[in-house]
């Protein structure tokens, strides 16, 4: 049974009706996310409307109860575990897109929409929403937008955060506050759009969003650029990066990745490849061919066994259907993984790349790299069985060692996946003692009494 206080209990079922679970079996499958953590919330709240949200966090503040909000728990950072009990808030049933003004290039959407659902609706306007995780036809705009979530084609289009226009949202003090406007250009106050865009639910729960949105290209192609080694592609991107021509997409693979690739995802590519770029440009039909030449140019060069665009849209979409299957595929080499995706200057992959190299040998332990190469964001896999203590131990250390690299390179902890549980601790490490500082007035500003997502992104 639950431990919170009766008339906390009797408000919230006359508030959300028959959106309010308390039953075990309800709490134990709102009780986790992809990071494979698992606490069990005190009862589950699955609001229709903002004005739910509002009585649920006065509420919950009066009594002193956490409030934990959650989209559909594709987050590997423990984000949305409820580690002090509390309320889970599911916004799975505010999945309307309320209007996508074509003319604006924008969309007005609830928290629970499927990133996938609404690309498919954009569609039939000739329009898209940039951010594009793996996880998009599971994972929630709300959960995009509180891990400000970016994908492949961020290195041209942005994150998340790059492309939200406004944002109405309830603080932990039940304040219903709309932030940002219906215009691409604003100076009226201060950003508080773009600050609550990656604060994991800490600072106020999302209840809509109005988000910018982009024409879909005319055209794109693909360019399989393969390499002696992860030295000589690590060196192509910098390369890539460094010419005028912006690709859509710049994904990485190391040779491990590329092997499962080929193995496990089917693609077609021959056993000598050590690393791996997969390119793609986008634009009219016009412009389009100049751009590949220029890419192809660039990604030519010390290293370099092949690069060639993709024969047809079926080998393009071929090639990405195993990029994306590389994350499941991952566990034939151990049953465990530590998946972090840290970000450094375009200019040190090849730095961060030997680094991580060097860190596994001397760790005895497999790390697959593979990830979003534009932007420096790669997703560096520790690969160990949990069973095992020191494998266990060992992988800890290496995780250590990977955040002491990226920082010592000038990157940052995150890209996409957010700090949660599993960074929170190495936030000293990342963020000097005064930036901390204001961060945590900033979250007793929208917080005072700290119950949302508490023990979450800040540390203790």
């Amino acid at each position: 049974m639950s431990d919170l206080p009766d008339d906390l209990l009797r408000t919230l079922a006359a508030a959300l009706g028959d959106g309010f679970r308390l039953d075990a079996d309800e709490r134990l499958t709102y009780g986790y996310d992809n990071s494979r953590r698992h606490a069990l919330p005190d009862a589950v709240a699955l609001p229709t409307t903002r004005e739910q949200v509002v009585a649920l966090v006065r509420a919950c503040r009066t009594h002193r109860v956490p409030v934990i909000a959650r989209g559909r728990g594709t987050n590997t950072t423990g984000a949305a575990v409820p580690t002090a009990g509390g309320i889970v808030v599911s916004f799975e049933r505010m999945r309307r897109i309320v209007d996508v003004r074509p003319g604006d290039r924008c969309a007005v959407v609830e928290p629970g929409v499927l990133n996938g659902d609404l690309q498919r609706a954009l569609k039939a306007h000739g329009l898209f929403w940039p951010p594009d995780p793996t996880s998009a036809d599971f994972s929630t705009v709300g959960g995009n937008l509180a891990c400000n979530a970016g994908g492949p084609r961020a290195v041209k289009y942005g994150a998340s955060r790059d492309n939200v226009l406004a944002l109405t949202a309830v603080t932990g003090s039940g304040a219903l506050i709309h932030c940002g406007s219906a215009t691409t250009k604003g100076a009226t106050g201060y950003d508080l759009q773009r600050l609550l865009v990656g604060s994991e639910g800490t600072l106020a729960l999302i209840v809509e969003a109005m988000l910018k949105l982009a024409p879909l290209p005319a055209s794109r192609r693909a360019i399989r650029a393969r390499y002696r080694d992860v030295e000589s592609a690590a060196a192509a991107v910098a390369r890539l990066m460094a010419q005028p021509t912006t690709p859509s997409m710049l994904e990485f693979m190391d040779g491990d990745a590329v092997r499962l690739a080929r193995e496990i995802g089917g693609a077609d590519l021959p056993a000598d490849t050590g690393a791996l770029l997969m390119i793609e440009a986008d634009g009219d039909a016009h412009t389009l061919p100049h751009a590949i030449d220029a890419l192809i140019s660039a990604a030519r060069g010390d290293g370099c066994l092949e690069a060639l665009p993709a024969a047809d849209e079926a080998a393009r979409e071929r090639l990405w259907a195993a990029r994306k299957a590389l994350s499941p595929a991952l566990r034939s080499l151990a049953p465990g993984k530590i998946n972090e995706d840290v970000v450094v200057p375009v200019s040190r992959i090849p730095a961060l790349v030997a680094g991580v190299r060097t860190i596994a040998r001397d760790r005895a332990l497999p790390i697959v790299c593979f990830g979003h190469a534009g932007n420096g964001n790669l997703h560096v896999n520790l690969m160990y069985d949990p069973a095992d203590a020191d494998q266990r131990a060992r992988a800890q250390t290496a995780m250590a060692d990977v955040f002491a690299l990226t920082l010592s390179l000038g990157g940052t902890l995150s890209g996409e996946h957010g700090i949660g549980l599993a960074k929170r601790d190495f936030m000293p490490q990342a963020i000097d003692a005064p930036t901390l500082a204001m961060m945590r007035a900033v979250k007793t500003a929208f917080d005072p009494d700290g119950i949302l997502n508490p023990g979450k992104l800040l540390p203790p």
